[in-house]
């Protein structure tokens, strides 16, 4: 339905609610199945951290976005107005977007970019999903800044399978830079060197007080009452890092991951990747005094080429306090939470191997259990030769480069989508993605002598409801590194994970079949594999890439394209008339 047929009813509905930001007690009084409208006006915005004030590109002046509320069933119609400088596109990160791919978001995939002075409507329904997801310029590296967090509630009259908590804080993890993002990726890309770091990381946009500069009001302060039951909403909005997130002496139990439940685990230490997130209970201790802990979140890395941001963003908790003024110095005295090593490989695999579904009556495990399309994906760094008449500073001269069995998505001037439903590809695109790589060496051992890329816009055609299993590989060519890897308009089941190579003959063996977690962004182990298997039964062209912006400017990228089934409900509705042109 487009704006212009919206019912009176919308209407009133979109006046009433014009400041754009639902609160979760009008959340939880809307009716099932209820249409929430959002206008989302993409402006520049003044904002000053470390004692730097920069103009950033923000929804609606804030930094983080303002806050989406659904629940699970209703419709979202979120209109996006470009009033800056750059294109844009925003990826609602983690939706299923079933038969809604128009909606999707990722430049020149779906859509094209939204130019300055021009708006787009983002139309679609959260099925099937509750828990907190996330939207993001789906741009270059705009989403430095432009991300926010969406937090799709449970259907009214049902319940969480846990605990009801008695507060819900969303706790997003970011990056902040002193220098234009966009004008550190163009200079990386332009040298071949890896990019300049970050200047901060940050919680909910404040790097807190360990960072040079940082004012008594750029730390994120969580207040709580003693004995309550939290529910923290952690999402990975850092744009090329994954991190370890602790608060000291306090223990979270793990409920939820990308919008899905999972069987509860306690730990006291989270680690979450660039595009995941997790929700988790916090229950605060009986405390009487207003005591107050530190909650820290660093990087890990398990040094791969290139430099990055080894810093620590801190926050505090505090109970029973009703001082609204903050020193820095007022932490003075309380101990950082230790947390794991830089490159603490070991826990971040015990870490992933503790994750299951629900698997109940209620939240059902439908992971395949045969297979019809099989797949292995190495992924990984290499290079390109360095251009003539120009001095390159990636490795021995050349280029920094990324691939998935060693091709280097190229992107394309018109959308993907756009191309494929009318049928005007030719030239555009190729569906001659390999299923294999085509040269086999050990993947995880010695680099080959050749480590240079080749480049193509390739993408693997599926059929309608396709069963698919996707081993993918990491490679040691320039270092081994996690790589998150996030499939757009899917989720998946993670059904394996291992180090050094896959062995097809064996590791099938010990494959979880019956409770694997299910997610839409997942880490490809560092010097290892994992192994994923989904449905393919959403029509449309999905992107997939590694969610460490970085890799994903050097190429780590491909596309599925998922053709139509036989029935209505099994086809691509017809572009909305105001998708953007290119």
């Amino acid at each position: 339905m487009s704006v212009s047929s919206t019912s009176l009813a919308a209407v009133l509905f979109v006046s009433c609610f014009i400041c754009l930001h639902l609160d979760v007690a009008m959340a939880q009084n809307a009716a099932t199945g209820t249409t929430r409208h959002y206008k989302f006006d993409i402006r520049m915005q003044n904002v000053t951290r470390l004692c730097q004030t920069k103009s950033i590109i923000t929804v609606n002046g804030q930094f983080p976005g303002p806050r989406i509320i659904a629940r699970e069933g209703d419709r979202l119609v979120i209109k996006v107005v470009n009033h800056v400088s750059n294109n844009i596109t925003i990826h609602w990160h983690g939706v299923r977007q079933l038969q809604s791919g128009w909606a999707d978001g990722p430049a020149y995939i779906t859509q094209c970019p939204i130019q300055t002075g021009q708006s787009y409507v983002y139309n679609f329904t959260i099925i099937g999903q509750t828990g907190t997801l996330w939207y993001h310029a789906h741009v270059s590296w705009i989403r430095s800044t432009l991300y926010g967090p969406i937090v799709i509630l449970p259907r009214l009259n049902t319940t969480y399978p846990f605990v009801k908590p008695y507060k819900e804080v969303p706790i997003i993890f970011g990056e902040w830079w002193n220098s234009d993002t966009e004008a550190v990726i163009n200079q990386a890309l332009q040298t071949g060197a890896g990019p300049n770091n970050s200047d901060a990381y940050t919680i909910n946009g404040l790097p807190g007080p360990l960072y040079n500069c940082s004012s008594p009001k750029e730390t994120f302060r969580l207040k709580v009452k003693p004995g309550k039951t939290y529910l923290l909403r952690l999402i990975n909005a850092a744009v090329n890092d994954e991190l370890f997130f602790k608060i000291t002496n306090h223990t979270f139990t793990i409920v939820d991951a990308d919008a899905s439940y999972v069987k509860p685990f306690e730990s006291d230490t989270i680690y979450i990747t660039p595009g995941q997130t997790t929700n988790v209970l916090f229950k605060t201790k009986t405390l009487n005094s207003n005591a107050k802990f530190l909650m820290a979140a660093r990087p890990y890395s398990t040094g791969a080429p290139g430099t990055f941001d080894n810093t620590t963003v801190v926050g505090v908790l505090e109970y029973n306090s009703n001082v609204k003024s903050f020193t820095n110095s007022s932490i003075k005295g309380l101990s950082l939470p230790p947390l794991p090593a830089i490159n603490a490989t070991s826990y971040v695999a015990n870490w992933t191997n503790k994750f299951h579904s629900l698997g109940n009556a209620q939240f059902p495990v439908n992971v395949p259990q045969t297979v019809q399309n099989r797949y292995f994906f190495t992924v990984g760094l290499g290079t390109d030769t360095c251009p003539k008449n120009q001095t390159c500073q990636g490795p021995n001269g050349t280029k920094f480069s990324a691939s998935v069995n060693n091709i280097s998505f190229t992107t394309p001037t018109t959308a993907l989508l756009q191309a494929r439903y009318f049928g005007n590809s030719n030239g555009l695109f190729t569906t001659n993605f390999p299923s294999f790589p085509l040269n086999q060496f050990n993947y995880t051992g010695p680099p080959p002598n050749n480590t240079m890329v080749s480049h193509g816009t390739k993408v693997v055609v599926l059929p309608y409801n396709a069963t698919v299993e996707l081993v993918m590989q990491g490679t040691s060519i320039l270092g081994v590194e996690n790589h998150p890897l996030h499939l757009h308009g899917f989720n998946f089941y993670v059904v394996g994970q291992g180090t050094g190579n896959f062995n097809s003959a064996t590791d099938p063996a010990n494959f979880n079949l019956v409770d694997p977690v299910e997610r839409n962004t997942v880490g490809v182990p560092s010097g290892g594999w994992v192994a994923i298997r989904f449905r393919a039964d959403n029509p449309g062209v999905w992107f997939m890439h590694c969610h460490i912006e970085i890799h994903m400017s050097w190429g780590l990228k491909m596309a599925w394209a998922v053709m139509d089934g036989k029935l209505p409900n099994q086809k691509l509705p017809p572009p909305p008339l105001d998708l953007p042109k290119c």
